[in-house]
């Protein structure tokens, strides 16, 4: 009579626990990956209310007390093999590694990636499974940010969706962010958009606009990060402007034939300003604060469209 091992059987209460955990706690789909299992059994789509994100994530399950004797920092060190590890870093879908432990009932995990991978001295890898890392609801925003995609490749796609925009800065044409920050709203409040200067003493040509909520952060310092690829100053037109109706507000007088004198010259009373620093250029009744920044092309972007035109026309390949 041929009988079940005790390995499969736990191997299966792994995965039903974890199925268990995915669908009760998270409410996400869970899908099974049964057949020709190379290093992934199975897959969790993210679910938002009754929607579904196409957002997925690939799971290796493995189940049993031997996963858990090697403990580490606050959790249980994984040693995965060098062909499990290369096929997981190739994956179309971001990993994460499930360990069930059958004593506790729970599902504890960890994501593969470039971060949580170590070489160890014998050149092979290790993953640290934390034990607070359980498959419950705690999971569930961790998850579904790792579910959008590795980070490294976030960031470039992000450049990716910026390029048309570079390669306006790269053709001469004048970029500017325009900002209005609610300034009495905790939350942060403010709206953005990307427009084109034509010089024409019209408003910019607009490209795209924004609603963010920033909370406490600084919109001098939280925004310009949103162009990596480019450097933020304030648009010199714009601020002159405003500066000098400021100038003639607090030092000039006027004669009797409405001639108006100073004794401070304009650009004497404007060195007294931190000209470099990103601020707004007015301010709209104590509640909005409005700034425009001109964007310039740093080493970042220009970097990017030479990789990038490389990748649509280089004759030349890396690889045979």
């Amino acid at each position: 009579m041929t009988r079940r091992k005790a390995s499969a059987k736990v191997a299966e209460e792994g995965v039903t626990h974890t199925r268990q955990a995915i669908q009760d706690e998270l409410d996400w789909v869970f899908r099974d990956q049964p057949t020709e299992d190379y290093g992934i059994d199975a897959q969790t789509e993210v679910v938002d209310g009754e929607y579904v994100r196409g957002r997925l994530l690939a799971l290796q399950i493995k189940s049993g007390t031997s996963w858990f004797e090697e403990t580490g920092p606050g959790g249980w060190w994984f040693r995965p093999d060098e062909q499990h590890v290369q096929y997981w870093t190739n994956h179309s879908l971001p990993v994460a590694v499930v360990l069930y432990h059958p004593e506790t009932k729970r599902c504890h995990w960890q994501l593969v990636n470039r971060e949580t991978l170590v070489k160890t001295s014998t050149g092979g890898w290790k993953l640290l499974v934390p034990e607070s890392q359980v498959l419950d609801a705690s999971a569930r925003e961790p998850l579904r940010k790792a579910a959008e995609g590795d980070p490294y490749e976030l960031r470039l796609r992000e450049l990716r969706l910026a390029k048309p925009w570079m390669e306006l800065l790269a053709s001469g044409k004048r970029l500017v962010v325009d900002m209005e920050e609610w300034v009495n709203k905790t939350s942060g409040r403010g709206d953005i958009r990307l427009g084109v200067d034509n010089e024409d003493g019209e408003k910019p040509e607009k490209l795209a606009s924004w609603g963010v909520f920033l909370g406490l952060a600084s919109y001098a310092e939280a925004v310009p990060k949103l162009f990596a690829w480019a450097d933020a100053q304030v648009h010199p037109e714009t601020y002159d402007g405003t500066e000098y109706d400021q100038y003639r507000a607090d030092c000039c007088i006027w004669d009797d034939e409405y001639e108006p004198f100073a004794e401070v010259p304009f650009e004497e009373w404007k060195r007294g300003l931190d000209t470099d620093r990103i601020r707004p250029y007015r301010n709209g009744g104590g509640e909005v604060d409005f700034y425009r920044l001109e964007l310039t092309l740093n080493e970042l972007g220009k970097a990017f469209l030479v990789v990038d035109r490389f990748a649509m026309e280089g004759e030349r390949l890396l690889t045979r």
